[in-house]
């Protein structure tokens, strides 16, 4: 009685599983590169929003420009107003998203009075703003940094670090976008 087995061998098996490691170990880093292509698209994207939801919130409310990410953002009302202007989503105003931590900072003196529907405040800022964006994970959910100001010039740096903030505007060692 000779019977024949049916079936892979274990050494063909193993040459299997060893084929589908190697394809992996060359696309799972692709797939992390592309991750983190995809991250910074969408800070750059971000503050876009956010430089276009500050012009917005100064021109609107003739109140100076924003003094930080709640005053454009979308909290918990839904009716606009100086404090929460509703002109961000909700994970943005949080400050937080696709791998980026985003903070706006007013600049300039902070007006003291409003000739606007601002009476109460809050009070924005005369002298612009600041917006950067910071990889959350640097190298793993990016790995260049972004800064834009009043001048709407999205400026960027490489090595994740942006460069110190002077009058208001971006570090000029962080080049500009596209550079």
């Amino acid at each position: 009685m000779n019977k024949k087995q049916k079936g892979f061998s274990l050494i063909e098996l193993l040459i299997v599983v060893a084929i589908i490691l190697i394809i992996a170990a060359i696309a799972i880093p692709n797939l992390l590169r592309s991750k983190m292509a995809a991250n910074q698209a969408s800070a750059v994207g971000s503050v876009r929003t956010i430089n276009t939801a500050a012009i917005t919130y100064n021109s609107t409310y003739g109140n100076g420009y924003p003094g930080n990410m709640a005053e454009i953002g979308t909290q918990a009302s839904t009716s606009p107003s100086c404090a929460n202007a509703l002109l961000i989503d909700s994970v943005l105003t949080s400050g937080t998203k696709s791998g980026y931590t985003f903070i706006l900072t007013g600049q300039g003196t902070q007006l003291t009075s409003s000739n606007s529907s601002c009476t109460a405040g809050p009070f924005g800022y005369q002298g612009g703003y600041v917006v950067t964006a910071i990889p959350a994970t640097l190298g793993t959910t990016g790995q260049t940094a972004y800064c834009s100001d009043g001048t709407g010039v999205i400026r960027q740096n490489p090595t994740g670090v942006l460069g110190a903030v002077a009058n208001g505007q971006c570090a000029t060692a962080d080049g500009p976008l596209g550079n």
